[in-house]
C-alpha cells in the first residue's frame, strides 16, 4: 500500500487556490504510484478559518471546492481531504474520495479549545469511527486532535481491525513541539500495533506557523518516514498491512478488549493495488536544532504573512542592537534583501559603534539603508514643551519622545512608499513593558514578539554558524544591551539580567507558576515579585502591539488572554496578615 502525504501550504479563504494546490499534489502522487493521498486538516477552506465560518456563502463555496477536488480523484485512488461539512450543524470534517465520488464524510470528534484553539466556537463534535476497506486491508481515518488522546477513534479503529491509522492535521508550531508530537505518535503506533500516518499542514497564518514535519511510524512505534520542516513536501511511503496482521497473531492483549461501537466500514471500489516500479522509499528528513527551528518558523511566518496579504516590501529601524539585527536577517531571508530597507535614526545618545554595527549588518545582508537623524525633531519637541516642562527633571518622557519620533519616521516611509513596518521588540521586553507605545512598538508586524531575549542571542549565533560567516557582526553579539535614550543607559539598570529575567517570565507566563513556585526554583523573591508586577501592569501595552509569530508554548494574544482591568496579585504572606 503506497501512501502519499501531501504536505501543502494552504491559505485561509483561498478556496480555489487551495483546491488547485491539492490537485497538483494529487497528480504528482498518482504519477508516483500512490493509492492513498492524504492532505492536511481543512484543506479546502484553510486553517483556521475563524469567523469566516459564520458566513453561509463561505461554507457553500467550501463545499463547491470539495466537489471540484473530488472530480479530479481517479478511480482506484483514495484521497483524504479536510473540509467544513454542514449537516444540520457545522463539522470539521475529512472527505474520503475515490473516482469522483465522496465515499464518506468523517466528522472530527475531539475539538480543541485551549491555547490558540477555539473550535467549540464553530463546530459540533462528531460521533463514531470510520475505516476504509481497500482490497482486504483496512485504514482508520481521523482528524488532528483525535489522535492526541489515548482511546477515541484510533483505539476503536485498531480494535476493529485497522492496520493503518491515517490522521490529517493542522498542528501549529512552537519550539520543541515537533519532538513531543513524534513521541506521542510513536506511543499510539506501538500501543495499537498499527502504522500511524500523520499528514500535517505547513505555512504561516497570521501569528501561527505550521511546521509540516509529517511522519509515519510502524506498528512497533519506530519512525520510518519524515517530511521536511517548514516547507511543502510530498512524502511517499510503502506500507505492508500484512505485517500488522502477523504482529496481531502474536499479541493477545487486543483480544481482551472490544470497541464500544464497531467502526463504520467504507468499501473502496476498484482500489488500485498494484504499485509502480518506483518504490516509495523511506525518506527521513533531518530536523533542525531548536534555534534553527525557531529561525525557520520566523522566516516562514513573516514570508507567508507578506505573500498571502499581497505585501512586497518591509522597512524597519536599524539600531545596531541585537533585536533589530535579527529582525533584519529574518526579513532579508523571508522577503529577499532587495525588499528590505533599514532606517538608521541616530540621536545625540547613539554611540558611533551602534551606527557602524548597523551599517555593517546591512552590508552583510545586501539590504538598502537610509539615515534620518532624529536630533532636529527632538530639539523641536524640547522647545515646544519647554514651558510645560520647566523646572522638571528629564525622565521617561524625553526618552519616549525619541522612540516615538523614530516610530513616526518609519511610519512615514510606510505611508509614502507602501512598505510594511516591522517592529523588533522581543518577548522579554514585551512581557515587562520595556517598550514605548507608538514608538518602538509601532508597526504592522512584530517579527520576534514571542522570542525571549536569551533565545534571540542563541538564534543569532545559530545564523552565523549555519552561514559559516559573521552575518551578524560579533560586536553586536557582545555589546551590553541598551536602548540608548539617555547617557550611559543599560537594560540592567531597569531590569534584572536577562539570564535571570527570562526563566522567571517563562515560569510565570507559560507555566502559570506563582511567587512561591518560582522562588522555590532558586530565584530571589524580590526579583520575582518585581517582574510579576511589571508583567501584570504591561497588559494594556501588549493589547496595542502588532501581531507576531508564536514560537513559545504560550504567546501573548490569542494564546494568553488576561484581563487588562485586573486587581488580582499574589500577596506577600506578611502583607496579607496585616490587612
Amino acid at each position: 500500500m503506497r501512501v502519499a502525504l501531501a504536505q501543502i501550504n494552504t491559505t485561509v479563504g483561498d478556496i480555489w487556490g487551495n483546491v488547485e494546490k491539492a490537485v497538483e499534489a494529487l497528480e504528482r502522487a498518482v504519477d508516483a504510484g500512490a493509492g492513498i493521498v492524504a492532505f492536511p486538516e481543512l484543506t479546502i477552506p484553510g486553517y483556521p478559518p475563524e469567523d469566516l465560518l459564520m458566513r453561509p456563502s463561505f461554507i457553500a463555496d467550501n463545499m463547491k471546492g470539495l466537489e471540484t477536488l473530488a472530480n479530479e480523484v481517479p478511480e482506484g485512488i483514495v484521497a483524504a481531504a479536510g473540509f467544513v461539512d454542514l449537516d444540520a450543524d457545522l463539522y470539521n470534517a475529512c472527505a474520503l474520495i475515490s473516482g469522483g465520488e465522496i465515499l464518506h464524510r468523517y466528522h472530527k470528534r475531539y475539538l480543541p479549545n485551549y491555547g490558540v484553539f477555539d473550535e467549540n466556537r464553530y463546530f459540533r463534535e462528531g460521533a463514531g469511527a470510520s475505516m476504509l476497506r481497500l482490497d482486504g486491508a483496512t485504514v482508520g481515518v481521523s482528524v488532528c486532535e483525535d489522535i492526541w488522546y489515548p482511546g477515541g477513534p484510533a483505539r476503536e479503529q485498531a480494535l476493529g481491525g485497522s492496520g493503518v491509522l491515517l490522521n490529517i492535521s493542522a498542528s501549529p508550531y512552537h519550539r520543541q513541539k515537533g519532538a513531543f508530537r513524534e513521541r506521542m505518535l510513536s506511543v499510539r503506533a506501538s500501543d495499537y500495533g498499527c502504522y500511524v500516518v500523520f499528514c500535517n499542514l505547513v505555512g504561516g497564518q497570521d501569528e501561527l506557523v505550521f511546521d509540516g514535519h509529517s511522519v509515519v511510524f510502524d506498528p512497533e512505534g519506530k519512525l520510518v518516514a519524515r517530511a521536511r520542516q517548514f516547507e511543502e513536501d510530498l512524502l511517499l511511503v510503502d506500507l505492508y498491512p500484512e505485517e500488522v496482521l502477523i504482529q496481531r497473531l502474536h499479541e493477545s492483549r487486543p483480544r481482551k478488549e472490544n470497541p464500544e461501537r464497531p467502526p463504520e466500514v467504507i468499501e473502496v471500489p476498484a482500489y488500485r493495488e498494484e504499485l509502480s516500479e518506483k518504490s516509495g522509499r523511506l525518506r527521513i528528513e533531518d530536523l533542525y536544532p531548536e534555534e534553527g527551528e525557531v529561525f525557520e518558523a520566523l522566516v516562514l511566518g513573516l514570508g507567508d504573512y507578506f505573500r498571502k496579504n499581497g505585501f512586497s516590501r518591509a522597512v524597519l529601524g536599524l539600531s545596531g542592537g541585537i533585536d533589530s539585527s535579527l529582525g533584519a536577517v529574518i526579513a532579508a531571508k523571508a522577503l529577499g534583501p532587495e525588499n528590505v530597507t533599514g532606517v538608521l535614526m541616530p540621536s545625540r545618545y547613539t554611540s558611533e559603534a551602534s551606527n557602524t554595527d548597523a551599517a555593517h549588518l546591512a552590508e552583510n545582508l545586501g539590504m538598502e539603508t537610509r539615515v534620518v537623524p532624529i536630533g532636529p525633531a527632538f530639539d523641536a519637541y524640547r522647545e515646544m514643551l519647554a514651558e510645560e516642562f520647566e523646572g522638571l527633571p528629564e525622565n521617561e518622557a524625553e526618552e519616549n519622545i525619541q522612540a516615538r519620533i523614530r516610530g513616526n519616521i518609519v511610519m512615514a516611509f510606510s505611508n509614502k512608499f507602501g512598505w510594511i513596518v516591522l517592529s523588533t521588540g522581543n518577548k522579554s521586553e514585551m512581557s515587562v513593558g520595556y517598550s514605548t507605545l507608538y514608538g518602538d512598538m509601532a508597526g504592522g508586524f512584530a517579527v520576534i514578539k514571542d522570542v525571549p531575549k536569551t533565545l534571540v542571542y542563541r538564534v543569532c549565533r545559530y545564523v552565523n554558524e549555519s552561514e559559516g560567516r559573521e552575518v551578524i557582526p560579533a560586536s553586536i553579539l557582545t555589546k551590553e544591551p541598551s536602548a540608548e535614550l539617555r547617557p550611559g543607559q543599560r537594560d540592567v539598570d531597569s531590569l534584572p539580567p536577562y539570564e535571570v529575567l527570562d526563566p522567571i517570565l517563562e515560569a510565570y507566563i507559560e507555566e502559570d507558576k506563582g511567587v512561591g513556585g518560582i522562588v522555590a526554583s532558586g530565584y530571589d523573591e524580590e526579583d520575582v515579585r518585581r517582574v510579576i508586577k511589571l508583567v501584570d501592569r504591561a497588559e494594556y501595552k501588549r493589547r496595542q502591539a502588532p501581531i507576531g509569530i508564536k514560537v513559545t508554548s504560550r504567546a501573548f494574544g490569542r494564546d494568553r488572554r488576561m484581563p487588562m482591568t485586573n486587581r488580582y496579585f499574589e500577596r506577600d504572606p506578611e502583607e496579607a496578615v496585616e490587612r
